[in-house]
């Protein structure tokens, strides 16, 4: 039996109600995770917990070492894994404070390491992405969420960028066209990874603020601070009640 697995996102370098977190090693074969992977208590469960940034969020999404982090938490007995994430609102139902389940994701990072598989000698591998998440993963947290009483979009396009920097509203405009609902900058290499190694990989991902030229003016790092204080609680809440299937 294997265990789930919480990556925690900006504003998640901690995860309330967490009891008695314990630190486990913090290398690999592919260098140093993000920070060593704790093993604690939510509600009745044990939890594995990464915060993806690193304990002080001094890692920007470009940085950051997703093979070394993925192969750590499987390490640790991790076989199913929730990645949280701060997105931008792009399409009308998706506007602040909303939580969703994305159920398909577009690439548009560059220069990170995207495999596992990359060595000379080594064999390709390739790897069926046509449905990016676990489905049944994706469906536990749905459950989770309405046994909880939180409202949660259950399908949504996810279109993951390079960072650090936010986008332009012309970006904006081009991911929409494309099809995406939301934008964030840590949802790619992390879930085709996940994938590579046999991981349940699923995003639970919180809208922090809407993304460039979708309200007039700039966007405020007060509000994306705000909303994430805002989403808090209720995030918690079902990570608290879920019971992955087949951990």
């Amino acid at each position: 039996m294997g265990r789930l697995a919480i990556i925690g996102g900006s504003g998640f370098k901690a995860i309330r109600g967490i009891e008695g977190a314990v630190a486990g090693a913090s290398t690999t074969p592919y260098g140093p995770p993000s920070a060593p992977v704790s093993r604690a208590l939510l509600g009745e469960h044990e939890v594995l917990f990464l915060p993806r940034h690193g304990v002080g969020h001094t890692i920007p999404p470009h940085r950051i070492n997703y093979r070394a982090n993925l192969w750590a938490l499987r390490e640790a007995g991790a076989s199913h894994i929730v990645g949280l994430g701060a997105v931008g609102g792009i399409t009308p139902a998706f506007g602040p404070c909303v939580l969703a389940v994305p159920d398909q994701l577009i690439d548009y990072t560059y220069g990170r390491v995207q495999t596992y598989h990359d060595n000379d000698d080594g064999e390709v591998v390739h790897i069926d992405f046509s449905a990016p998440y676990c489905a049944s993963l994706r469906e536990d947290l749905r459950r989770a969420a309405e046994s909880s009483g939180v409202e949660i979009v259950a399908h949504a396009v996810y279109g993951a960028t390079q960072g650090p920097r936010l986008e332009t509203a012309a970006e904006v405009r081009r991911l929409e066209r494309d099809g995406c609902d939301l934008v964030g900058m840590t949802g790619m290499p992390e879930a085709a990874l996940a994938r590579e190694l046999g991981l349940c990989y699923a995003s639970l991902a919180f809208v922090v603020n809407w993304a460039a030229g979708k309200v007039e003016g700039e966007i405020q790092m007060s509000e994306i601070a705000a909303n994430v204080a805002l989403c808090t609680g209720r995030i918690e809440q079902i990570l608290t009640a879920l019971t992955p299937s087949g951990a």
